[in-house]
């Protein structure tokens, strides 16, 4: 018998709590990341006010310097603590397989200077439309189509961009491609990248609509990701005909891998939250997992080095707390965590390498304090453990500890 009957797996993205001990091996625009600390520069540098995060113990997770306006509670009522990564990585989908339990030991390839005029023929080819060379390279998602939007308007020419994440973008007016036709030209890129010398984890259709000088992306993108090269612990879970849940993205994250019940995309943080109050609220949903990603804190306001917008983001999630709170059955158990670090106050545009906060919370719950510092995967390891499944590849259980 299970010791918590539901779990729900939060994935705040991008929000880090401080820099990893090998931070100082990965580099932002050049900048060593040992200095980034997303959660502790937005609250030294524009305040954060989390009460609710803050009641569950943020504030208590061990870090040299306190949290500045998260203050610790003396008696919070839920557990934390920080994980580390061990994983070669710092994007999304290293950090997400990581808390399913997969250790990547290889790294995804970076396009830092565009992708190869080979991959760029290829695409032209199929889709029988151009492709705008000079977007080729790491850009801004929003930038890119400031820049070139007007020239696809006239031309109906690809506008195909990267970013430091092992990714290649293709952004299209949905009024000048359609969306349909973008996203088989995003299978066809997916198709010709799953191996090297051009593995890539993703390939994002992002599609847009209006007008040069006030173009805005839709809620139309899709993300194409490869199969994880080994079971995770949601496999384990769906082979023992455990329930399921995505919300979000995580079900393309995954390829779909372990996933029996999908919750669909999420217009915004908030859309997400309701999908994840609806999932927990069905009548369906008697036992099992769900599993939440909230982009908004990295797509929005971390690439973009917004620490205002990235705070009141923080801030928003927070005021949903008790409503997701309140959706918990006694016996479900609670946990926030995030796939890696996006400090908005840092050099460049990139992620960052960080540990990520772990909360958790039960009605249910007897006692509360800190859990040892541990690893990503030591997330999938107690949802093993509490499902009676084998975990995948790493992790240990903190099962016990959960009182």
């Amino acid at each position: 018998m299970s010791k918590f009957n539901r779990m729900h797996l939060i994935v705040l993205d991008s929000v880090g709590i401080g820099a990893a001990p090998d931070a100082n091996n990965f580099v932002n625009a050049g900048v060593p990341d040992g200095a980034s600390d997303t959660l502790g520069h937005i609250s030294k540098t524009v305040g954060l006010n989390v009460p609710n995060m803050a009641k569950l113990g943020l504030g208590n997770i061990p870090r040299e310097q306190p949290l500045k306006t998260v203050p610790a509670e003396s008696n919070p009522t839920g557990y934390a603590t920080k994980l580390e990564e061990v994983s070669l990585g710092k994007d999304t989908m290293t950090g997400h397989w990581e808390i399913m339990g997969l250790n990547i030991t290889e790294p995804f390839d970076t396009f830092w200077n565009g992708f190869p005029e080979e991959i760029l023929t290829q695409i032209e080819e199929f889709s029988g439309r151009k492709v705008i060379r000079e977007a080729n390279k790491p850009y801004s998602g929003t930038a890119v189509i400031d820049d070139f939007g007007p020239r696809q308007m006239e031309t109906g020419e690809l506008i195909i961009y990267t970013s430091a994440d092992p990714v290649l973008q293709i952004a299209a007016h949905e009024d000048i491609i359609p969306v349909e036709e973008l996203y088989r030209i995003c299978e066809f890129a997916r198709s010709i990248t799953l191996e090297r010398p051009a593995l890539l984890g993703r390939i994002i259709a992002r599609p847009y609509v209006g007008e040069p000088g006030n173009f805005t992306r839709t809620s139309n993108r899709r993300d194409l990701a490869i199969s994880p090269f080994a079971p995770t612990v949601l496999d384990k879970l769906n082979e023992a005909g455990i329930d399921t849940y995505s919300v979000g993205k995580i079900s393309d994250i995954f390829n779909g891998e372990g996933i029996n019940h999908d919750m669909g995309h999420n217009k915004s943080n908030n859309h997400g939250v309701d999908n994840l109050i609806k999932a927990m609220t069905s009548e369906d949903f008697k036992h099992g997992f769900s599993f939440t990603n909230l982009v908004d804190f990295d797509a929005l306001y971390g690439h973009r080095r917004n620490p205002h917008g990235y705070r009141d983001c923080l801030h928003e999630f927070d005021q949903r707390l008790p409503e997701i709170i309140a959706a918990m059955r006694e016996d479900d158990l609670l946990m926030i965590t995030a796939d890696h670090g996006n400090d908005p106050t840092y050099a460049g545009t990139d992620h960052t390498r960080e540990y990520i906060p772990f909360l958790a919370y039960s009605p249910s719950f007897k006692g509360n304090g800190l859990i040892p510092v541990g690893h990503f995967a030591d997330i999938s390891a107690t949802i093993a453990d509490n499902f009676g499944v084998e975990k995948a590849m790493i992790g240990e259980s903190f099962l016990d500890k959960l009182v």
